[in-house]
């Protein structure tokens, strides 16, 4: 069910000081900056080979992205999984145990259908599953 991973999400406090970094020195170039209102995010993708960056910006304070940098700091949020059947997968999940963020996938960056595993359940990592629109 799980096709690929399709992103790496990286929590930043600034998408325009982060971008630098990752044209100037990576040399990647930006796809697309997207707000995701529903998630209080803005967000910069970036693709490498068949997966994508995504830089991940909080557009308030009570955003989970300001709360992830006000315990963690900068760095790696979450490894988003491809699905084909993003119900399934997390049906799968719960079954085995996983803790479910959420039990419904709902719209994310790029139109794509997202939900989440608490990290306790995948030893301190959030993990999403995505899938396209098509999927």
């Amino acid at each position: 069910m799980i096709r690929k991973i399709d992103h790496l999400g990286i929590a930043v406090r600034s998408i325009d000081q982060a971008r630098k970094f990752y044209e100037d020195v990576l040399g990647l170039e930006c796809e697309k900056i997207e707000v995701v209102e529903s998630q209080k995010v803005k967000t910069a993708f970036f693709p490498v080979g068949d997966i994508h960056i995504e830089l991940l910006e909080p557009t308030s304070d009570d955003s989970p992205i300001a709360r992830f940098l006000e315990k963690k700091g900068e760095g790696i949020h979450h490894v988003a999984y491809e699905s084909d059947d993003i119900d399934g997968q997390l049906q799968r999940a719960a079954d085995n145990g996983a803790r479910l963020i959420h039990e419904t996938p709902f719209e994310g960056a790029g139109g794509k259908k997202v939900a989440f595993l608490h990290p306790k359940s995948s030893f301190g990592v959030l993990t999403e599953f995505c899938s396209g629109k098509d999927a």
